[in-house]
């Protein structure tokens, strides 16, 4: 596997970083499922997992694909992209180099400037 570039370090690191995606990617670990399945065994809105859904598919750690149900409906499911988070000195270093973003390179991804 090779050193995640900056921009995706902070990409992985963002989208983990939330225990609404935690919970999913646990979730995701167990089978893939569909969206409003996956919402009623994690009770929240499905409006509010396609938010945490959508961070962790940018990220590249969940994919998505539609398929016909038995009752016709087309269904969303998600499923987890096999990954790796390896985080060290060495990794950090690696990566800071490749940072693209202008707020990435401030050390300020969510554009919260202070946030602790």
């Amino acid at each position: 596997m090779t050193e995640p570039t900056g921009d995706q370090l902070l990409r992985q690191l963002g989208a983990l970083g939330n225990p609404h995606r935690l919970r999913i990617v646990a979730a995701l670990l167990a089978e893939r499922t569909y969206v409003s399945k996956l919402a009623r065994e994690l009770r929240i809105s499905r409006a509010l997992l396609q938010v945490h859904l959508r961070k962790l598919e940018a990220a590249g750690l969940v994919t998505a694909s539609f398929e016909i149900g038995e009752d016709g409906k087309t269904l969303r499911f998600y499923e987890l992209t096999p990954f790796s988070v390896v985080l060290t000195p060495k990794t950090i270093s690696a990566a800071v180099p490749t940072l693209t973003t202008p707020d990435s390179v401030h050390g300020n991804a969510d554009g919260e400037e202070g946030r602790t």
